[in-house]
Formats: C-alpha cells, structure tokens, sequence
C-alpha cells in the first residue's frame, strides 16, 4: 500500500467544455435517493448521523499499511474520499455520459438542513474527467471524483448508470459510423426502451457523431427520429412517413407521398417508404413519376417555389427479414436475398435510374426528369448492424443513408464500476481499496472546474 499524498497535474479544462447546464433531469428526485440502491442511501444516511453525533473512528491501521504502525483516529462521518469509474469493454470504448454525469453530481451532492431544504456542497467536489468521444481501454479510469463521501454516496446509482448507458450507446454508434463510410446513419433506436432514456441515448449518438467527424475529418449529420433525442443538444427529430399512413392509403405510396408533399412543409424531407407492397422498385418508381409529374405541373404554373414540395429527396427500403421482394426471383434467391439485401437495393437503383423513360416527355423535360430521378437517395433500414453495413460496403451497394435502431441501444456491455480508492486522513490522502482494486492514473483526465 502507498502512503502519502496524491500530487495532481495541472491539466485543467474550461467550465464551459463541461456545461452541464443543458440537461434537464429530475433534480429533486435524485436527490431524495428514489434512483439509488439502498445500500448507497443506507450509508448516505448511517454516515450522516455519525457526522452529527460527531462518532470517532478509533482502531489500528491496516497490517500492510507500510511504514505506519499504531492507531489512528479520525471521524468516518467526514471521511473524504477518493472514488474512480471506469468500464472493462474490450478492446475499448467511447466514453459518453460523463457531462451529464458529472452534472448529477453538481447539483445532487449536499445535505438537508434542520428545516428539510437541500442545501448544495457539489462545487466542493474536486472531478477529473476525460473529455466525451476519449477512446478507453478497459479498466482504466474515465472519472475520478475527491469529496465528502456522505454528500454524494447516493448518487453512485444515477451516475453509474449514465456513464453505462451513454458509454454503451456511443460505442456502438461509433462502430455503426465506421461501417457506413462515413454515410449518415439514422437514430431509429426510440421504438426499443423507454421512452425517458430518448434524451441520453441521442446525446451519446451525437457524442459518437463528433467523434467520428473529428477522427475521419468528416462532416456526417447527426439524424435522429424524435425531438426527445436531439432535447440535450438542442437537435429535433426528423423523419417520413410510417407503414401505417402508407396504409391509411390503400397501400398507394405514390398517393400518400403526394399527400404527405403537399401538407409538410419544406424542411421535411420527402423520403418514400416503399417497401408496404413487398415490391420496392415498383413502389419507388411509381411514386418517383407521380412526384415528378406534380414537380412539372407546378413549375409550368409558374409556382415554382411550391414546386419545390414534390423534389423526392429519397426512398426507404425497410423490408422484413422474412420476406422476399417480388422484384427478385425466388428460384435464383438465396437466403441473402431477404429482407433489406443488396440485390434489392440494386435493383431499386436501377429501376430509379430508368424509371424517367416511361413517362412521356418532351426532350427537355425527359433530360430534367433524368437528372431528378439519378438523385434520388436511397436509405436502408430494418435489422442493421455493423457486420450488415461493412458487408454492404465492401459490396459497393448503392446506399446512400442507413437507418439502424435496436443494435445501438444493445451491442456488448459497458457496465461501469466506482471504486473507493483513497482516504484523506487529516491533510494526506491514502491509498485505501478493497483487495484487488487499486488507484489507476489516467492522463487524459483533466480537472473540471466548478460552474
């Protein structure tokens, strides 16, 4: 065991690197325990009546406590500590969750007073984190918090959790954005938890976002489906039409894009899904024509900025892993071929790229039609994950976007741990863990001062 005070580097951070003013959470709540384990509200609550009745902790020191030797005494009810949290995911994870996190801590840590009011000591907390996007390999520390144990023992639950979650949710995003190249990849993960867990999971989707655009110097757009997801970045929630509305129809995509054209405004992109009759590039092309024709219509009329409403930016192609689209041929199928395949998207292109020659035309408006139907993207979506995306990049499939939901939310674990590390015992701090744990420095954390 090392004896002796623990020396900090300077490495400081600007508060406002760390703002943590932008998330909204139950404060309340959180600071009456109802998040925590009990164990932790246990000693939140034992340590507290022993600091008032001011319980004197009077024993030996640990036999390995080297050169120490004798008693020592000091009142566990004020004991500081030092606690570390890391992740043990392999080979290495994308830390996400340490703003908000750390803004659980700022404004939870503290006490009730004679009257019941919370009053806040979370600026006394002394913090070193690592920056959200900083790659971790397991086991090595990404937060380190020094303070009254007593004042922040309940919040080990909350943050735990944050740290988990977000941590979870931006690793896989991370390695979802690798697989695509670089190609935006749709947040479609709300329909699979909770919906109070939206506002964290876009947050560490967004992280992952960042980092990818730092790293690759790339310039992806974070795209996510609800306004909830996008609450702690000040992003909104962006999507099309859903197989219902589709069905409210008849199953005419052609109709109901025309619809969904005509009532959204501009900023919605008009993106088809059409995959509703199992015969996407049918569906695609059907629905591509009839927006060009209303496009033409009202460019003729002289209304060309309302013209503009029936631009089909892209088509969805969200086809159920057990289904064969009729476009392929079932006798040369293989099992490949379901669901969401290449062979699908390559059919959609082509039937796209050639879906203006049946239309009939003047030659100038045909060379006009060419152009509009080449650019209309396509997004794939439906049981997506990395290994899926890389397979359809290496393959050169013509994607433009992929949508990808319940993978982000799952992937491996990263369970986080806090460790008590250290006791301040009068001014020095000492190296105290349980056995098998101990003190690991991590340079990239930096101390974050109060706000």
């Amino acid at each position: 065991m090392n004896i002796g005070r623990h020396v900090e580097g300077n490495r400081t951070v600007a508060a406002s690197e760390f703002d943590t003013h932008k998330f909204k959470m139950d404060w309340a709540a959180l600071r009456s325990g109802i998040y925590s384990d009990k164990y932790f509200v246990n000693a939140a609550k034992v340590l507290s009546k022993l600091s008032e009745e001011r319980v004197e902790f009077d024993g030996e020191w640990p036999p390995e406590a080297e050169p120490v030797r004798g008693r020592v005494r000091f009142h566990p009810g004020e004991a500081h500590v030092e606690m570390q949290f890391f992740t043990k995911r392999k080979p290495m994870s994308i830390v996400a969750g340490v703003k908000p996190a750390i803004a659980v801590l700022r404004n939870c840590t503290g006490f009730r007073d004679a009257n019941g009011q919370f009053q806040s000591t979370g600026d006394h907390l002394e913090i070193h984190a690592v920056a959200p996007g900083h790659s971790v390999a397991p086991n090595l520390p990404v937060m380190r918090v020094r303070g009254r144990f007593r004042s922040f023992a309940a919040l080990e639950t909350p943050v735990l959790g944050l740290l988990g979650r977000c941590t979870r949710v931006a690793t896989n995003c991370y390695m979802t954005l690798q697989a695509a190249g670089g190609k935006p990849v749709f947040f479609f993960a709300a329909r699979h938890d909770l919906y109070v867990t939206q506002a964290a999971d876009g947050y560490a989707y967004k992280v992952a976002v960042d980092t990818y655009n730092a790293r690759h110097n790339a310039d992806v757009t974070p795209l996510v489906s609800t306004d909830a997801q996008g609450a702690w970045w000040e992003g909104t929630g962006g999507g099309t039409m859903s197989h219902s509305y589709i069905l409210s129809f008849l199953r005419d995509t052609a109709r109901a894009s025309l619809e969904f054209a005509r009532v959204l405004p501009l900023e919605v992109k008009r993106v088809a899904l059409v995959d509703t009759s199992n015969n996407c590039p049918s569906d695609a092309v059907k629905t591509a024509c009839a927006m060009f024709a209303k496009y033409k219509e009202m460019v003729e009329a002289g209304r060309v900025h309302e013209a503009e409403k029936y631009v089909l930016f892209g088509v969805r192609v969200d086809t159920a892993e057990n289904m064969l689209d009729e476009s392929i041929n079932r006798e040369e199928a293989t099992s490949r071929d379901y669901g969401p395949s290449p062979r699908l998207v390559h059919n959609v292109r082509l039937a796209l790229d050639n879906g203006h020659l049946s239309m009939d035309l003047s030659a100038d408006w045909r060379k006009k039609a060419q152009e509009y139907f080449s650019q209309i993207k396509i997004c794939v979506s439906g049981g997506l994950t990395p290994e899926k995306i890389a397979r359809f990049e290496r393959e050169n499939v013509p994607v433009d976007m992929y949508g990808v939901g319940s993978y982000l939310l799952r992937g491996e674990g990263n369970d986080y741990t806090a460790d008590v590390v250290a006791v301040k015992v009068g001014n020095v701090w000492i190296d105290m863990a349980k056995v098998g744990r101990h003190r690991v420095d991590n340079p990239a954390m930096k101390l974050v001062p109060p706000q």
